[in-house]
């Protein structure tokens, strides 16, 4: 108990607690105010731009909260640095729109036509389980029901769907579904469990036509509820 009471407690000054307490107040107010200055709501809606900033406001925030050799005013001098910088740059951007794409990146098409677009593989950061997330999260069940997804340069996943008469087979997204068949001889059609191309034949040993690899589940065509 003495030991943890060390650890917690050790070389601490009464007296400094309250300024903490203060100083950790005050940061606060001024990284909200800064954020609000910015326009931003959400963490969703930032970019890797912006990302960097936020960091870089919480490194400057961080450090004056408890070192009394800092003071506030320090703080403050970043913040509005960091703000001049982020209104300069984001100007610049909407001038020479080259450079929004060398600092934000571009929207990527991750779904085409109910299935993964391959020319865009290489280039995605998220693995596919990510993305079978955020679709579940839209109440996708396969990809039979998408017509489009498009990651966001923010992170976020847009959505086409096909309407209800036009819902082909696809790559099943739920784990009671997807699931690698292992000598199965029934009816299909069957979907390429990395590319998401749905084939009739039974695809035992059988290669995928699009991406070459020969893992396969039961393709599904349910209608969106």
């Amino acid at each position: 108990m003495e030991r943890l009471s060390d650890i917690l407690f050790s070389g601490s000054q009464t007296e400094f607690l309250l300024e903490i307490f203060i100083r950790t107040f005050i940061m606060f107010l001024l990284v909200l105010l800064v954020l609000r200055l910015l326009g931003r709501r959400g963490v969703r809606q930032l970019t890797l731009f912006e990302m960097a900033m936020i960091i870089s406001l919480g490194s400057a925030a961080g450090d004056p909260m408890f070192q009394d050799d800092l003071p506030i005013s320090y703080a403050v001098i970043v913040f509005m640095t960091v703000v001049l910088l982020y209104k300069g740059i984001t100007w610049i951007v909407m001038k020479y729109r080259p450079m929004e794409k060398m600092l934000e990146g571009t929207a990527l098409t991750v779904v085409q036509d109910g299935m993964f677009a391959l020319e865009e593989d290489r280039d995605l950061t998220f693995s596919k389980m990510e993305f079978f997330s955020e679709l579940r999260n839209l109440s996708v069940e396969h990809l039979g029901q998408v017509r489009e997804g498009v990651l966001e340069v923010d992170g976020t996943l847009s959505v086409l769907f096909y309407e209800p008469s036009q819902v082909r087979f696809g790559l099943p997204l739920f784990p009671s579904r997807y699931r690698e068949i292992s000598g199965y001889h029934g009816p299909g059609p069957f979907a390429c469990m990395l590319c998401g191309k749905v084939i009739k034949e039974i695809p035992v040993g059988k290669e995928c036509p699009r991406c070459s690899r020969n893992r396969w589940a039961l393709a599904m065509n349910t209608q969106r509820v």
